[in-house]
């Protein structure tokens, strides 16, 4: 199986663009271990609803950095029923459909932002309908200036596969407390095969989460409906055995 990063393009047919963000998402947070203030780009679960929380508590869910750490994990563990079984809730995670301005013309597949994917309704459709796998799109609330605005909907992409040892032979050691690790992408990333999904064509690496990964059979439809016009695919190579599954 081969395996593509998605890259936006230089010259870019569509003008659709809009802001980043989404209605919901953990704080940034203040480490009292290694005393780094941080946050991650590029997890999101647009599918995650925390409307049924109290107002003053949503409001804990907003772009901020939270300085008490263990407040910061009981609004992690708050939500962690809520997201997708297994994945991590990383500071700066978010939730919610994504909101902000939205302009211009947007084309099938949108990647305005290199770690945000969206794409309008129908081509979703007809790219699930060649039976590929992990396709799951929410609506935005993104906002337009205009009449008869376009539906897009972001993908929601789970966080998996890793960096092989050959691109990152001395990866720096997570934090004990906070667990980050502040790792650099490589300047010519590898893939881990034992880390790779097999039953989903379309995620983001675990290892680098503002990258978003598709597999050849991902690509092979997206060119083959002519859906490629904004979105250029880099091969990565992959070292290592493939995970057995039973």
């Amino acid at each position: 199986m081969r395996f593509y990063w998605l890259r936006d393009v230089p010259n870019p047919r569509y003008s659709g663009g809009h802001d980043y963000g989404n209605k919901w998402g953990l704080p940034g947070v203040h480490c009292p271990v290694c005393t780094d203030t941080w946050a991650t780009t590029g997890d999101s679960y647009p599918s995650v609803d925390l409307s049924h929380l109290p107002v003053e508590e949503q409001k804990k869910y907003l772009s901020r950095v939270e300085e008490d750490y263990a407040e910061f994990e009981r609004l992690r563990e708050q939500v962690r029923p809520l997201a997708p079984p297994g994945v991590h809730l990383w500071p700066g995670t978010k939730f919610g459909p994504m909101n902000g301005l939205a302009r211009g013309e947007f084309g099938p597949l949108v990647l305005h932002h290199p770690w945000t994917l969206l794409m309008r309704r129908e081509p979703l459709e007809r790219l699930k309908a060649e039976g590929l796998q992990g396709l799951k799109g929410v609506r935005t609330e993104l906002r337009f200036r205009k009449k008869n605005p376009p539906e897009l909907l972001e993908m929601e992409l789970l966080p998996l596969g890793d960096f092989h040892s050959d691109a990152v032979p001395e990866p720096p050691s997570p934090c004990p407390k906070c667990e980050r690790r502040g790792l650099k992408r490589p300047e010519e990333p590898i893939l881990d095969a034992a880390t790779l999904p097999q039953d989903l064509d379309l995620f983001r690496l675990a290892d680098f989460k503002t990258m978003i990964i598709g597999t050849e059979r991902f690509v092979e439809a997206v060119r083959r409906l002519g859906y490629e016009e904004d979105i250029a695919f880099k091969e990565l190579p992959v070292r290592g055995t493939p995970l057995q599954r039973s």
